[in-house]
């Protein structure tokens, strides 16, 4: 069966489906004071956390360009493209753009963009049932009509040490990361069904709003049996497993998942944060 799956590289992908022939990640570019990094297979995680530490200067990040995405689109089968929220990056706008450039001289091509609305474990989310769906058998345009239903429904929500870089990115408003600041309190951080961020509870301390946030997962959790738990982590693995463990007790997912983050992620959720999907 032929087809492609692309994600921008903040999809964070276990290391099965990075080699995995059907998938392609597009790198995204992030810059560091006069450091340009791409945040492809050869990015480590360690080091820039170390170099965000050190540096006073916040950490940017460039979307793919729309030529990066058309060079992947020249496969045989139909593509399928999952990017970060549109609120948030201007990676789905470049690959809207790289659709319609590339179906100018390609009309009998299928090319299905997917907004995520979601980060990190939503799109790896999304990526994975995608494989699902097409797996089955099922034409294009039902892939495209039962992905974004999923992605209706699908829900992102995160804990991470500090807000300070979405504060400072605008991506989030300085209320919240000044009340995250006092009192060691940890926000239970989420996304809206636009796309956008929003805060949907608080705890004092890591572990208590990691907590909070298995229990707002119980509350609103549609068919957990039909559903894979995502969970991505900044280099903290064992934090992963204890909010794994707290979900599973109180939620039967069908399945689970544990990725680590990778550039994009990492610059955001800084070390230490922890990404659900489901």
């Amino acid at each position: 069966m032929n087809y492609r799956i692309i994600g921008d590289s903040c999809t964070d992908l276990p290391k099965d489906l990075k080699k995995n022939p059907h998938f392609k990640l597009i790198p995204l570019v992030l810059t560091l004071d006069n450091n340009h990094i791409k945040d492809d297979e050869k990015f480590n995680v360690i080091q820039f956390l170390k170099m965000m530490k050190e540096s006073p200067n916040n950490p940017k990040s460039a979307c793919p360009s729309p030529d990066d995405y058309m060079k992947q689109f020249d496969t045989e089968g139909d593509v399928y493209v999952v990017t970060l929220s549109s609120r948030l990056s201007g990676s789905y706008n470049s690959a809207e753009l790289a659709k319609k450039l590339y179906l100018e001289d390609h009309p009998n091509k299928n090319i299905g963009i997917i907004d995520s609305r979601s980060a990190s474990a939503g799109q790896t989310l999304l990526t994975v049932k995608l494989r699902e769906l097409i797996e089955k058998g099922l034409s294009f345009d039902n892939v495209m009509k039962q992905i974004t239903e999923f992605r209706d429904g699908m829900k992102t929500k995160f804990v991470i040490e500090s807000l300070d870089l979405l504060k400072k990115s605008g991506r989030l408003s300085g209320l919240q990361a000044l009340i995250a600041s006092t009192l060691n309190i940890k926000p239970v951080m989420g996304a809206t069904p636009e796309g956008t961020i929003c805060k949907l509870d608080q705890a004092r301390g890591i572990k208590r709003s990691l907590i909070a946030m298995a229990k707002l997962i119980e509350k609103d959790v549609i068919k957990p049996h039909e559903r894979i738990l995502t969970i991505a982590h900044c280099n903290c693995y064992e934090r992963a497993l204890f909010i794994k463990d707290e979900i599973l007790k109180r939620v039967p997912f069908k399945d689970y998942l544990i990725v680590d983050t990778a550039g994009v992620s990492s610059m955001y959720a800084n070390e230490g944060g922890i990404i659900t999907a489901y």
